[in-house]
C-alpha cells in the first residue's frame, strides 16, 4: 500500500427539497451555472463536462460528479474535496426559489489515506458534527452509523429529515427506487492500465474520455444511456450515464498500489431483478477487482440486495459480510463485501 496517494474513495451527499410542486417544473435547475460554479469552486472542484435532459442536469466534475434534480442535487466527490461545506451555499441558493431543505444523506466508505483529510472530513464523528452543526433545525429526525465488516472497510451513513417526512413526500416516484453504490479496490493491473493515456496523444479529454468508454467496455453497461464521459492526464477516468430520469456514474483510479472504481446507478423495484445482477456482472468484469463493496439503499423496504452474492460468485467474488440498518428517509442500508478467493 502506497503511503500518499490520491484518494479514491467518495463522498457521497444527497439534499432534498420542497416547496410549491418544484418537481412539476424546473426547481433547483434554475440555479444558474455561475452560481453552481462558486459554490464547486468553494469545496475546491470545477465542472469539466456536462449533459442534461428533460429530467435532470449532470455534470462531470474534476473529482466526481453532480446531479441536479428540479427538488433534488446529488454531489459525489473523491480526492481531499470538502464536499459538506457545500451545504449552506445550496441551501441559501435553493430559499431564493422558494425551496427548503427537508432532508439529507451522506454516504463514504473507509478513506484509503485519512490523514489527508481537511476539515471537516478528518473523521467521521466530525462530519457528523459538522451535519449537525450546518443543517437546519427542521430536520431534527437524525441518525448516524457505521455498518462494519471483516475487514478494515467501513460503510458510513447519516441521514436526517423533517419529523414524519418521507422520501415520497417531495417524490412521488422516489419510493420506488433504490440507490446502488459499488466501491471496488485492488483493481486488476490490465484493466486499471486502460484508464492511462497514452503519452501525447493528441486527444483532450473528453475525446480520450469517449475512448476508454469504448475499449474498457463501459458503453455496455447501459446501451440505453447517453454518456459524457472524460478522461484525466496523466490517468484516470470519470463518466455520467443519463436515462431518462435514472444516472449512473463510475469514476476510477488507476494507480497501482491505490487502485480505485466506483459505479453507482439507481433503479425501481419493479425492474427485472436479472437486470440489475447483469450490470453488477459487467461491472465486475471491466474492472476485476480483489475487492468490493456493495451498498444499496431502499426506501421501501424491497429486499434488491438478496441474490447479489449468487450473481458475482461465479466471478471469483465471494461474500466476507453483510449488515443491514434502517435510516430516516433512507429506508433500508444494507452493506455488503466481497473478496476473489485468492483473498
Amino acid at each position: 500500500m502506497a503511503v500518499s496517494g490520491f484518494e479514491g474513495f467518495e463522498k457521497r451527499l444527497e439534499l432534498r427539497f420542497s416547496g410549491d410542486d418544484p418537481a412539476a417544473g424546473k426547481g433547483l435547475r434554475r440555479l444558474d451555472f455561475t452560481s453552481l460554479e462558486k459554490v464547486l469552486h468553494a469545496v475546491q472542484c470545477t465542472v469539466v463536462s456536462a449533459v442534461g435532459n428533460e429530467h435532470f442536469d449532470s455534470y462531470v466534475l474534476s473529482e466526481s460528479s453532480l446531479f441536479v434534480y428540479p427538488a433534488k442535487i446529488i454531489i459525489k466527490t473523491c480526492g481531499t474535496i470538502q464536499l459538506l461545506k457545500s451545504i449552506l451555499p445550496l441551501v441559501d441558493h435553493a430559499a431564493t426559489m422558494g425551496l427548503t431543505l427537508c432532508g439529507c444523506r451522506y454516504t463514504r466508505g473507509s478513506y484509503i489515506f485519512p490523514a489527508a483529510q481537511p476539515h471537516p472530513h478528518t473523521s467521521f464523528e466530525e462530519e457528523v458534527l459538522y451535519l449537525e452543526e450546518t443543517l437546519p433545525e427542521n430536520l431534527s429526525c437524525k441518525k448516524a452509523s457505521v455498518m462494519h465488516s471483516k475487514s478494515h472497510h467501513k460503510w458510513h451513513v447519516f441521514a436526517a429529515c423533517e419529523e414524519g417526512c418521507t422520501v415520497d413526500t417531495v417524490d412521488v416516484h422516489a419510493d420506488d427506487l433504490y440507490t446502488v453504490e459499488i466501491c471496488m479496490t485492488e483493481l486488476d493491473r490490465v484493466s486499471a492500465g486502460k484508464f492511462f493515456r497514452r503519452f501525447d496523444d493528441g486527444k483532450n479529454g473528453d475525446s480520450a474520455g469517449k475512448e476508454m468508454t469504448e475499449v474498457t467496455g463501459i458503453r455496455g453497461i447501459n446501451v440505453n444511456a447517453l454518456v459524457c464521459d472524460y478522461a484525466f492526464d496523466p490517468c484516470g477516468y470519470s463518466m455520467n450515464g443519463v436515462d431518462e430520469s435514472r444516472y449512473s456514474t463510475i469514476h476510477v483510479t488507476p494507480e497501482e498500489g491505490f487502485s480505485y472504481a466506483s459505479f453507482e446507478c439507481v433503479g425501481s423495484v419493479y425492474d427485472e431483478r436479472e437486470e440489475f445482477f447483469e450490470v453488477v456482472r459487467r461491472v465486475v468484469r471491466i474492472f476485476r477487482p480483489a475487492a468490493m463493496s456493495v451498498s444499496t439503499s431502499c426506501s421501501t423496504g424491497h429486499e434488491v440486495w438478496r441474490g447479489v452474492a449468487k450473481a458475482v460468485e461465479p466471478l471469483g467474488m465471494r461474500l466476507r459480510s453483510r449488515a443491514a440498518d434502517e435510516f430516516p428517509m433512507a429506508g433500508n442500508v444494507v452493506f455488503q463485501t466481497f473478496a476473489t478467493r485468492r483473498n
